[in-house]
């Protein structure tokens, strides 16, 4: 099942982050903070985070929002399934739920940013398999020779 974040997913969240060797230190530190603001701030709008669980257990998240001053640009923040986990597709379902919600509030443009790093490759198989393209590159953008991939997915009406 997927749903919204609860504040109990909270640790859970954390330890599957934590789980996933791709992810630096500071990674999971600035997704945390987008997991915390989200969980402990009913009143924002920025963050939506959505979770699935199976039999209790928390196996992934997603966080998305709408990218500020456009009316119609998501942007997916997050998107993490547990790597121990023996239950395959839970990446897959995740995006097509975080589209759905795209669509739902007349979201145009979904876009996913990452790096170019070898460890960032099954990431960037991931978007590609998922109808996602290449939409921007920047490089040097995190640190020289890591570039920002910037793959978009177009909504039309």
């Amino acid at each position: 099942m997927i749903r919204r974040l609860k504040q109990a997913d909270v640790n859970a969240i954390e330890n599957i982050l934590k789980r996933i060797s791709t992810f630096s230190e500071t990674e999971v530190e600035v997704a945390m903070e987008l997991v915390n603001i989200a969980a402990y701030n009913s009143a924002q709008t920025d963050y939506h985070i959505f979770v699935y669980e199976n039999n209790e257990k928390i196996l992934g998240y997603y966080c998305t929002g709408k990218r500020p001053l456009t009316d119609g640009v998501f942007d997916l923040y997050w998107i993490a399934a547990d790597p121990e986990s023996e239950i395959k597709g839970i990446g897959k379902r995740l995006l097509e739920h975080a589209e759905n919600f795209v669509k739902e509030n007349n979201g145009r443009w979904f876009l996913a940013e990452t790096s170019s790093k070898e460890s960032y490759s099954k990431t960037r198989s991931f978007y590609l398999r998922n109808n996602f393209s290449i939409v921007a590159q920047i490089n040097d953008f995190y640190s020289v020779g890591d570039h920002l991939v910037v793959f978009g997915r177009y909504f039309s009406n």
